[in-house]
């Protein structure tokens, strides 16, 4: 489901991510997954929430199904909110609900401060990148240059190295490791050393959290102790914020995924529009 391409007399296409609509009724819902990941993350999710709401999985670039431009312009977030927006207006509705996972979360948090008439709810999951300002991290930036580098130069190799590759993600339930780690087959180092470069360093809303616009259910994964003070973060200064807490780490949604189906199910029903 992507358009990229050219041809002889015409410039290239703009490139757009691989997107799926998955059975369901009402509304449509955009899920997002997070860096390394792919839409099998969703899996254990699918089917509850297409009793409420019509899924959306969509890849980001370099992983799953979606290409890896090689223009680290398009990995930002602005770039993302208008490639989302490329989807809503595919499937012909004038508003969504999104929810992200990781990176994902910062990119939906993101997209629905930009374009907040089109967003009826939202749902995240513990993000890292959404409540730290890595900006201001000594040398983080020169870090990441250099792991880009090492993608570079190493390919699927050095991917695999990164300490958040889903093969070493054990306490996931089993069809969902598999599935990912499946995925991870087809990660395109060109695609993660620019997500490294063009998308982490620029997630976070720290300084505009407070105009949050939207009803928002924040899905906490409380055994993850590196995202507990940005969950307080969070609850002291993000605007419109509801906080479900759930027995999970980091991987929300697959971990507690009967919990975080009952709990998502509920704030979409409670927030559709007629």
């Amino acid at each position: 489901m992507s358009d990229s391409g050219q041809t002889a007399n015409n410039p290239p296409l703009t490139p757009r991510l691989s997107f799926t609509v998955h059975p369901g009724q009402g509304p449509y819902l955009l899920l997002v997954h997070g860096f390394l990941s792919s839409s099998a993350q969703w899996i254990l999710n699918l089917d509850a929430l297409g009793k409420v709401c019509q899924p959306v999985t969509v890849d980001l670039w370099g992983h799953g199904k979606s290409p890896a431009p090689e223009d680290q312009h398009l990995y930002t977030t602005e770039h993302y909110g208008e490639q989302f927006e490329y989807i809503r207006t595919a499937l012909g509705v004038d508003q969504w609900f999104v929810c992200g996972y990781s990176l994902g979360a910062s990119l939906t948090l993101n997209y629905t401060l930009a374009y907040p008439q089109r967003v009826i709810a939202q749902v995240f999951s513990n993000s890292t990148s959404a409540f730290s300002d890595l900006k201001l991290v000594d040398g983080w930036l020169q870090n990441m240059e250099k792991s880009a580098a090492k993608i570079l130069a190493g390919g699927l190799d050095a991917v695999n190295k990164i300490p958040v590759h889903p093969r070493r993600a054990h306490t996931l339930p089993k069809p969902v490791f598999d599935a990912l780690l499946a995925d991870a087959e087809s990660l395109s180092p060109i695609g993660v050393a620019n997500t490294y470069l063009g998308t982490m360093p620029h997630t976070h809303i720290l300084e505009i959290a407070h105009t949050n616009p939207r009803p928002t259910l924040m899905c906490w994964g409380q055994k993850e102790r590196r995202f507990r003070p940005l969950a307080q973060w969070a609850i002291e200064h993000m605007s419109n914020l509801n906080v479900v807490e759930l027995e999970a780490g980091h991987g929300v949604n697959m971990e507690a995924s009967d919990a975080f189906n009952l709990t998502v199910c509920d704030f979409l029903q409670r927030h559709q529009t007629a």
